[in-house]
This record gives C-alpha cells, structure tokens and sequence, in this order.
C-alpha cells in the first residue's frame, strides 16, 4: 500500500505501507510486492508464516473473501492481522513464494521461521 497523499513521481521508503501492519518500510523491516501494490512486510510474513506453516493455525477463508497479495480465493489456509481495520488475508501460497522472494534477498537478513 501506498501512504495516502504520497507523490507517485517521488516516492520515498516512508511512503510504501504494510498492508497488514501499516508499517513503512526501512531496511530492517524488508517488504514483498503482490498484485496491485500491496505489500507484506518481514515481521508480518513471520508472524503469518509461523501460524499457517510451522503452527497449522492459519483457517479457510470465507467464501468470497480473496488473499490480498494474490487476488484470489483459495481453500487452503490463511492468515489474517488483526492489526488494521481491514482484517486483509493472506493465502498459505502467497506465504511460501513471499518466504522465497525474501530469502533470496541479498539485502535482507530474513530467514523463514522453523518449526518448534
């Protein structure tokens, strides 16, 4: 997500949001790109990470609800913050391939949580 009121011609690392958070981003708290801008940040990707893949906590999505990285409804599970009003949702697919893009960055020091 794009902070409200930011000048897409000059964008800076305060202006780019956490869709689960709404945290900026900095080079501590890397972020993943989905469709249409949206934006999952490390700390969110290890928290819904955790749940759905190392706890089993993550649940189905209601019928008619979409992951917000993805743009699709999917069976499997998900995990939705509790941070922001929105309640977005993130599907266990878009957690795996964002845990991948992150991983690969050489900028980041993210590394995918393991199991307990």
């Amino acid at each position: 997500m794009h902070r409200p009121g930011a000048d897409p011609s000059m964008m800076v690392p305060e202006d780019f949001l956490c869709d689960f958070c709404m945290h900026h981003w900095t080079p501590k708290r890397p972020m993943v790109e989905g469709h249409r801008g949206s934006l999952i940040c490390g700390s969110c990707l290890t928290v819904a990470y955790t749940a759905v893949h190392v706890l089993g906590t993550g649940e189905p999505a209601p019928d008619g609800t979409t992951c917000l990285l993805c743009l699709s409804h999917k069976d499997g599970p998900h995990w939705q913050s509790d941070a922001v009003e929105a309640r977005p949702r993130v599907c266990a697919d878009c957690l795996n391939q964002a845990a991948r893009q992150l991983e690969k960055d050489r900028d980041s020091d993210w590394t995918r949580p393991a199991g307990p």
